[in-house]
């Protein structure tokens, strides 16, 4: 009996040795990952402040963007941020929809949507902008030119067709989590909707979805992390160098943070001069992402409440 009690004992001690050790390695990664988040964005913050006047926030770029401000690229940003979601989130939550309300998943077309979902997600970015300009650009925007009979509007790079791309870009983030949020709604209020004789669409219209919307808003406040910061999608798809002007219309180009920092450290005609503009832009681009990423938990949480 002593020996068996001994044994549990130093089995109980090795169990909680390998336990604390797994805790404090967890700890020290979370640490680590949070210290160097801090670091840079101290680091940007001290560089990049003292620069974020008024003037350069409302300005347009000037002299080959040494001088000037950066506000076409805040419009472009934001107005691309807010198009890609128009056009990503209805699809993706409805793709959701299809796969954790009506698909069989035994079915050849679940696993086929499936494996899409799972491919884009793993497909690198700059394939994504080659497919906008051949998908969008050549043949939908060319095609919408030949029928209306235009010399060139619709078929050439234009902010639309950036959205659109950026739109397929993000719709893996958006499926996977809006239909976490499906599956999370409890099956019996399902089957409550049911026996009181709503159709299935009246149940995932009253039931499912008010119950989901939170989910389905975390799902668009990802594709906004993840759409707000990407360039390379972008490159071919309308996004200028320098243009002081803002959009006119869907088919005008534009200005975008990421890719006017990308100018700003690599083709700039002097990158020294363009160094305190470069830490500001870098700055102004993480506040953006974090406004609107924080319009949409704020809406998340109105409507939770609500």
């Amino acid at each position: 009996m002593g020996r068996g009690s001994y044994g549990f004992r130093k089995e109980w001690s090795w169990y909680t040795l390998v336990g604390v050790a797994a805790i404090s390695m967890t700890a020290l990664a979370a640490l680590a990952i949070v210290g160097l988040t801090l670091s840079l964005l101290g680091h940007f913050t001290l560089e990049g402040l003292p620069h974020v006047t008024w003037e350069f926030l409302t300005q347009p770029p000037r002299n080959n963007n040494t001088e000037g401000g950066i506000f076409p690229a805040i419009y472009g940003t934001v107005l691309l941020v807010v198009l890609m979601s128009l056009m990503g989130v209805p699809i993706g939550t409805a793709t959701a929809l299809y796969l954790s309300e009506y698909a069989r998943e035994d079915s050849a077309l679940t696993r086929w949507v499936r494996f899409g979902v799972n491919t884009l997600a793993g497909v690198p970015a700059i394939v994504f902008g080659l497919f906008g300009l051949g998908f969008f650009v050549q043949f939908l925007g060319k095609g919408i030119d030949r029928i209306f009979g235009l010399e060139l509007v619709w078929g050439k790079p234009a902010i639309i067709w950036a959205a659109a791309t950026m739109a397929v870009l993000t719709l893996p983030v958006v499926i996977v989590s809006v239909e976490e949020a499906l599956r999370s709604v409890p099956r019996h209020l399902r089957e409550a909707a049911f026996a009181l004789g709503a159709t299935r669409w009246q149940t995932i219209w009253h039931v499912v979805l008010p119950r989901a919307l939170t989910g389905i808003l975390t799902g668009s406040i990802l594709a906004v992390s993840r759409g707000a910061g990407e360039v390379a999608p972008i490159l071919f798809l309308g996004v200028a160098y320098s243009l002081p002007e803002l959009p006119k219309g869907l088919t005008s180009q534009f200005m975008e943070l990421g890719y006017h920092l990308y100018v700003l450290s690599t083709q700039s005609p002097d990158v020294e001069t363009t160094r305190p503009l470069q830490y500001a832009t870098t700055l102004v681009l993480l506040l953006t992402t974090f406004a609107l990423n924080l319009s949409a938990v704020l809406l998340r949480l109105r409507l939770r409440r609500g």
